[in-house]
């Protein structure tokens, strides 16, 4: 069985990479937030080294053997947990993780149902399984450091209204990246924020349940 796969980064596909190992290039499915960071885990030659999670895919016609890689051998062990969930196998797994690990923990400790069903391919009663299956088991993968890598709810090229509660946070004494952050938390935690007022309430909101 493979673990562990070290060699030249090639290309990034769609919700995979290809490593090549000596002359042999291999597709590895990985997750959204294993992509996001995959080009700050090569060395200076190029290379890469991911933990592997093996698996056969089984259709009528085939079985074929599919490797996922992940940055560490938590991050697969959390993965491990999560396709203990009734309905939830290694590629809606993968699908499902495109927000980092120690967001999603937060939000399965929390009940928060809301959250779970901004991940890709979850819905509500999906959420509830999650929830009802790891909540109280999964705690300590919330303290993987992989929040700095989140693709940041506000962007560069921020909205209006965005650029309006940025504007409002300064006004109040908040530092631009103080400001900055509590704007990307607000946002992950709700993504059907569309006004400057909402999302000031949220922010509001978060602040004080600290």
């Amino acid at each position: 069985m493979i673990v562990r796969i070290s060699g030249k980064f090639v290309e990034k596909k769609e919700q995979a990479v290809i490593i090549n190992v000596g002359g042999i290039s291999y597709e590895i499915m990985t997750a959204q937030t294993v992509m996001d960071r995959i080009d700050e885990t090569q060395d200076e030659q190029g290379n890469v080294n991911l933990v592997i999670y093996q698996y056969l895919q089984i259709n009528q016609a085939s079985a074929l053997p599919t490797l996922i890689g992940f940055i560490s051998e938590v991050e697969r062990d959390f993965f491990l947990q999560f396709i203990k969930v009734s309905g939830i196998g290694p590629r809606a797994a993968v699908k499902a993780l495109n927000q980092p690990i120690s967001q999603i923990t937060r939000a399965i400790d929390e009940g928060d149902i809301k959250y779970l069903k901004t991940l890709s391919g979850i819905g509500l009663q999906r959420a509830k399984e999650i929830v009802a299956k790891l909540q109280g088991k999964v705690a300590r993968f919330g303290l993987i450091q992989d929040k700095d890598f989140v693709r940041p709810a506000v962007k560069q090229e921020v909205s209006n209204w965005q650029q309006e509660v940025l504007s409002v946070l300064l006004q109040l004494q908040y530092k631009k990246n103080e400001a900055i952050d509590m704007m990307d938390k607000a946002l992950l935690r709700d993504q059907n924020i569309k006004s400057a007022e909402e999302l000031l309430n949220a922010i509001y909101k978060q602040k004080v349940s600290v």
